[in-house]
């Protein structure tokens, strides 16, 4: 699908944009277009991967709809990474998330419709699901738009891809503990009861390719992810980097906007989502897209009211099988 065509990574300089173009430089794409409004990331991303010509690094913002309008010509797939992604940050400054992740969001599409892009995934977040956090509100509108897309053109499809947390990505709580644990000998938790989505870097760009390959356009894909208590995450980490050494856990409280369980299927949801296999489900839309309700006839329905964090949680040496998995246990 992806060999000698032209692609777009907007926000391609973070750790899902790093572990993307590996996968996909092995595709052998003609070129890769890196969009993103950090220099210095671009910098350091275009040293590590400086012996490979099909990369090219663009500066630019999303915000900005003629960069984006530029960057999109001659595209044939269009990841669309770019958003502001820490609940803190979107709740207390909301307009610029609002200008990131929706306005930004609408850009991209006008861009790939009027560049007769092929297809534009976007990323999406277990927090768009019954939002709670402002953060959550922009990526649930972002997907809105994008699935509304569909109707505006035959010619781009346009495909959401839902996921919860990925391992070992910027301000990941594993680096968080690990810092404490080794510096301080003291971590500090939400909350212990809480639980979270997560899954590898890898294998999140694997699951990401396949809805890609095999999207109609207009729907949503949602991961099947494991499930843990951050407090089990914790243990995990401690054990291995202070065996013989007391760490102190404290517990923080709820910042705001968070919430203890995240979902990445809603209660109303669920009526109009499928189970497509047994990594993914695929929520359909609500408004009518010509030949998706056909193309996923034969799929049987959910037999979940929700999808939540809450169930289905995997144990202490399941969490560390994981970390090994993923090279984040020396």
């Amino acid at each position: 699908m992806f060999t000698n065509k032209k692609i777009l990574i907007t926000g391609g300089t973070g750790s899902w944009g790093h572990e993307l173009v590996s996968q996909l430089l092995e595709k052998k794409p003609k070129e890769i277009r890196v969009f993103s409004r950090n220099e210095s990331s671009q910098v350091s991303m275009s040293r590590k991967f400086e012996n490979d010509s099909v990369l090219k690094f663009v500066i630019g913002d999303v915000r900005d709809k003629e960069a984006v309008f530029e960057a999109s010509k001659g595209i044939d797939f269009i990841f669309h990474l770019a958003a502001l992604k820490h609940v803190p940050v979107c709740e207390y400054q909301p307009l610029e998330a609002l200008k990131t992740n929706v306005y930004g969001t609408q850009n991209v599409i006008d861009a790939a419709i009027a560049n007769g892009v092929t297809k534009v995934i976007n990323i999406s977040t277990d927090k768009a699901a019954n939002p709670s956090n402002f953060y959550g509100f922009t990526k649930a509108m972002g997907e809105k738009l994008i699935i509304n897309a569909n109707v505006l053109t035959d010619k781009t499809k346009f495909v959401c891809v839902r996921g919860g947390n990925v391992l070992g990505t910027n301000g990941s709580v594993i680096h968080v503990f690990k810092h404490g644990i080794k510096t301080k000998s003291k971590i500090g938790i939400t909350d212990k009861k809480m639980t979270r989505f997560f899954l590898t870097i890898k294998d999140a760009i694997k699951l990401l390719f396949k809805a890609t390959y095999e999207s109609h356009g207009g729907e949503i894909f949602v991961m099947k992810m494991p499930t843990c208590k951050i407090i089990d995450l914790a243990r995990v980490l401690i054990d291995q980097y202070s065996p013989d050494k007391e760490v102190d856990i404290e517990e923080l409280g709820i910042r705001p906007g968070e919430k203890l369980h995240e979902l990445l299927l809603t209660e109303f949801e669920s009526h109009n989502t499928i189970v497509y296999d047994n990594e993914y489900f695929v929520i359909l839309p609500t408004i009518p897209i010509e030949g998706l309700m056909e193309y996923y006839e034969d799929f049987p329905k959910v037999d979940l009211d929700t999808y939540s964090s809450s169930d289905n949680i995997i144990s202490y040496d399941q969490i560390k099988t994981m970390l090994k998995d993923g090279g984040f246990l020396e």
